[in-house]
């Protein structure tokens, strides 16, 4: 373990005037300390070494060291409103990391995506080393294979790290049945995407459901109340918190869908278009179809069921979307949830840095720049 993770990292002076300048580096530091113990988790017991032959080692670190560990974060902010800075319950956060890599192997194999944080995709990368090995067979279907049990192998890794945190086990036993409930939310959510397509004419509601399910709650909601039922806070603090990441949850979810029309690669990590490529049914585009005039809808409705969209079809997708009024639409929803949860906040009696990091995060995974 570095010398860095096994410190205890508080939260920084927050009655200063560079308050917020002292939360992102907190922030920063965390994510280091966060990646220092997944590193040194995944450097033991030849978890890595032994599949290196397949590139794997290289998709993994990719993956599960990639990120910008929001997840991570907020546990350990859940943990933080109810105990101090503690490095076991840094190392148990840590642990979600390896989960998120479980969600992203599995959601690019299942999206046959392009890319994922700006690098080619697990499956695509696992296809291409074993073509250059000149081994037989099908690449693409070693690659999809290979990047599945990837994410099966975090998956059991995710939970072995939590469990050998060193977190006591009365703390674990008070986390288990919401880590299991989570986890099932989370492969309920991808299910139902599976058959989210903007063709089908969801409504805007049952989208956020889906997106609540698959992003939001598993983002934001889920990781603060793993934390405070592993630090042991009552009720009062779950239920402000649960109200808090719902919120927070769903904003992010629906930044995430703007940034999936009209974000650029360099911020998302993946291609521009892929969104209304793959016509999912993402908050954006169904606002956009219900809020249209009925000139534009069909429009809309005819380019997004033609057999293949090009760069001209995408483009004037966005064209029509935006004259819905449907991104500004989107943006009051993100600005509602965000004054929500930050009233949540308030309405406990935490002090005033981990109120004021709860508020920082919820800022910052909210209001990211298209």
């Amino acid at each position: 373990m570095s010398t860095a993770a096994s410190e205890s990292l508080p939260l920084p002076d927050t009655t200063t005037a560079s308050a917020t300048a002292g939360l992102a580096r907190w922030c920063a530091d965390f994510r280091s300390r966060v990646l220092d113990e997944l590193d040194a988790f995944m450097q033991g017991a030849l978890r890595v070494t032994a599949l290196s032959a397949s590139g794997v080692d290289e998709v993994l670190w990719q993956y599960a060291l990639g990120g910008k560990c929001l997840r991570s974060t907020f546990m350990y902010l859940g943990w933080l409103c109810g105990r101090e800075p503690d490095t076991a319950a840094l190392r148990a956060s840590a642990s979600l990391e390896l989960l998120h890599a479980f969600a992203l192997l599995q959601d690019d194999v299942m999206d046959d995506a392009v890319l994922r944080r700006g690098e080619r995709a697990a499956h695509l990368r696992l296809c291409e080393h074993y073509r250059a090995n000149g081994a037989p067979g099908s690449a693409p279907r070693f690659g999809a294979s290979a990047a599945t049990l990837l994410g099966d192998m975090c998956l059991v890794w995710a939970e072995q790290m939590l469990r050998e945190s060193g977190v006591a086990a009365d703390a674990l036993a008070r986390l288990w049945p919401r880590y299991d409930a989570m986890r099932i939310e989370l492969a309920a959510g991808q299910f139902a995407d599976l058959s989210n397509d903007a063709r089908s004419g969801p409504t805007l509601e049952s989208v956020l459901a889906i997106a609540r399910a698959k992003s939001g709650n598993y983002t934001v909601r889920r990781p603060l109340e793993l934390g405070a039922s592993l630090a042991g806070c009552p009720d009062q603090i779950l239920n402000m918190l649960g109200h808090y990441g719902s919120r927070i949850g769903e904003a992010f979810q629906l930044r995430d869908d703007l940034l999936g029309i009209f974000g650029s690669a360099a911020i998302t990590g993946k291609p521009q278009d892929s969104d209304l490529v793959q016509r999912k049914a993402t908050s954006v585009v169904i606002a956009a179809l219900e809020m249209a005039d009925a000139t534009t809808r069909l429009e809309l409705s005819e380019l997004m069921n033609l057999s293949v969209l090009d760069t001209v079809a995408i483009a004037r997708c966005r064209t029509l979307i935006a004259a819905s009024g449907a991104p500004e639409h989107i943006e009051a929803m993100i600005a509602d949830r965000v004054d929500a949860a930050i009233d949540a906040v308030g309405e406990l009696a935490l002090d005033g840095a981990r109120r004021s990091a709860l508020e920082h995060m919820a800022l910052l995974c909210t209001a990211r720049q298209l």
